[in-house]
């Protein structure tokens, strides 16, 4: 089922919106666009909250130009730059330890 959401997501989703400075066809620049909107959303945050608050904060502000950034990511499939899967999904594996490490310590 998540599968699906995902990709009526996809489908319905038009990039072009989200992100009106970039063009949809540029990961990189909706990726700048998302860290700097997840840069000014973390300075804006209200201060008395603990560290992890003002991050999920900062992230649910700035999903939008994540969701963004994640389709470009998707529609232009894997990188021509002659890596190996096996050496793509290692560096998926070191970009996700800590981020599903994190996010254990969160829960804790």
């Amino acid at each position: 089922m998540p599968v699906l959401s995902l990709f009526a997501m996809l489908v319905l989703t038009d990039v072009g919106s989200a992100a009106p400075a970039a063009a949809p066809a540029d990961p990189r620049a909706l990726e700048l666009a998302w860290h700097r909107c997840l840069r000014d959303s973390y300075a804006h945050q209200p201060p008395g909250q603990s560290r992890a608050g003002d991050e999920r904060n900062a992230l649910d502000e700035c999903k939008v130009q994540e969701d963004a950034f994640v389709a470009s990511l998707m529609a232009a499939g894997p990188p021509n730059d002659g890596r190996s899967g096996t050496v793509w999904s290692r560096t998926w594996e070191a970009f996700v330890q800590p981020l599903t490490a994190w996010i254990g310590g969160l829960r804790r």
